[in-house]
């Protein structure tokens, strides 16, 4: 564009000596047009920046991690005056990470119209994608000036984490419900206020488990099994708090929630229903969501993602477990990435709870080795990141 500029200024110096030296009105018609050209390239270079508005469009505001997905920049022209190039800097980012990473696009954009340009990305990591245009730079046809329009145009993906094969173990020595309102279709149980089988008598079945009106009318003993509640008192924890600022920050997060929700679809496919309790940035407090189905799981961690502050803004867990401390259940696991000693301490003490346990990211194996295994009524649980089925394989939940 440089080069440009001194040309014309070249050609400009020669058609005067031109004029001056020729007399025929050839010259100063050349020298007319040569002055005259860039300052209206100028002009409609300017009013052709504020005619161009861009925006980004996507089909759908959630992605599948490591999955590429399709945007498109749509840039429209209202002018008259058509761009020969136009130059896009976009720029792209996980909230949960400040590394920026950039790519340009160059197009055309017809006079009057609107140019749309598709480009692909994806991230490694769940989180909240952020995708901007830092500007876009237009040129005059001949390419002696540009200008800088459509700042700061932008839109975000919410990309979903995966879920990661758990094999734990559930207690089924649940605590009692005064009101069960939901019972196992596959396992037996204690509650006597729903039957889940009849069966024939065996030696050391219980004398008050028997059905004696049916027993009289088939003439042999029956036995009935009683259901087994699935609703009893579970809860996953989640401390989203971000105490490191680092490269580590995105993978740590990513491995957190991957956490949760693994573990969360383990405890559904056992027949376990649960709640889950994480800090929601947008409501400015705790939410607390029972689980009941997949679907359920998928929306909640949908609106997780998304609930997720710019600043990684957490309340402390301490705030939570004051708010509610006459917790009583049956497991708790509480899901952090720093083995904070004393939040650790105050869940073994005080909250009442069957099974505790406390799983803790960490950057690597040799960083597992660190979190403190001192609690006799807490199980404490590292999980390496990226490693959560092989961290987690002996859970009891």
């Amino acid at each position: 564009m440089v080069l440009t500029k001194i040309l014309f200024l070249i050609l400009i110096v020669i058609c005067i000596f031109f004029y001056i030296l020729y007399l025929w009105n050839f010259s100063l018609i050349l020298l007319i047009i040569f002055t005259v050209l860039p300052v209206v390239m100028f002009v409609t270079a300017l009013i052709t920046k504020y005619s161009i508005k861009a925006e980004f469009a996507v089909q759908n505001k959630t992605t599948p991690k490591n999955s590429s997905f399709p945007v498109q920049l749509c840039v429209t022209n209202k002018s008259i005056f058509p761009v020969g190039k136009a130059e896009a800097h976009i720029e792209y980012y996980n909230i949960f990470n400040n590394q920026i990473n950039e790519f340009e696009l160059l197009f055309p954009v017809q006079a009057l119209n609107t140019q749309r340009i598709t480009f692909h990305l994806s991230s490694r990591y769940c989180g909240i994608l952020k995708i901007r245009s830092a500007y876009i730079e237009i040129y005059d046809p001949l390419k002696i000036f540009k200008f800088r329009t459509a700042k700061n145009i932008g839109t975000e993906i919410a990309v979903m984490p995966e879920i990661h094969e758990v094999n734990g173990a559930i207690s089924y020595l649940d605590r009692e419900i005064d009101e069960s309102s939901a019972f196992s279709e596959n396992k037996a149980g204690d509650d006597p206020s729903e039957i889940f089988d009849l069966r024939d008598y065996i030696n050391g079945d219980k004398l008050n488990r028997i059905h004696w009106k049916l027993s009289s009318k088939k003439d042999e003993l029956i036995v009935k099994e009683y259901s087994m509640p699935v609703d009893v008192p579970c809860m996953l924890f989640l401390d989203l708090k971000c105490y490191e600022d680092s490269e580590y920050t995105l993978p740590v997060f990513d491995t957190l929630v991957e956490t949760l929700i693994s573990v969360s679809q383990f405890m559904i496919e056992n027949e376990r229903i649960h709640t889950i309790v994480y800090y929601n940035a947008e409501s400015r407090g705790f939410s607390e969501v029972n689980i009941t189905s997949p679907e359920i799981l998928a929306e909640t961690v949908r609106k997780l993602v998304l609930s997720v502050s710019d600043n990684l803004y957490c309340e402390s867990p301490e705030l939570y477990f004051q708010t509610n401390s006459n917790l009583s259940l049956s497991s708790f696991t509480f899901i952090t990435s720093v083995p904070d000693t004393a939040v650790l301490h105050y869940i073994e003490e005080n909250i009442d709870a069957d099974i505790r346990n406390a799983v803790v990211v960490v950057k690597s194996p040799e960083s597992a080795s660190a979190i403190c295994s001192g609690l006799a009524e807490l199980n404490t649980i590292p999980v390496v990141i990226g490693r959560i089925t092989s961290s987690i394989k002996d859970i009891e939940l």
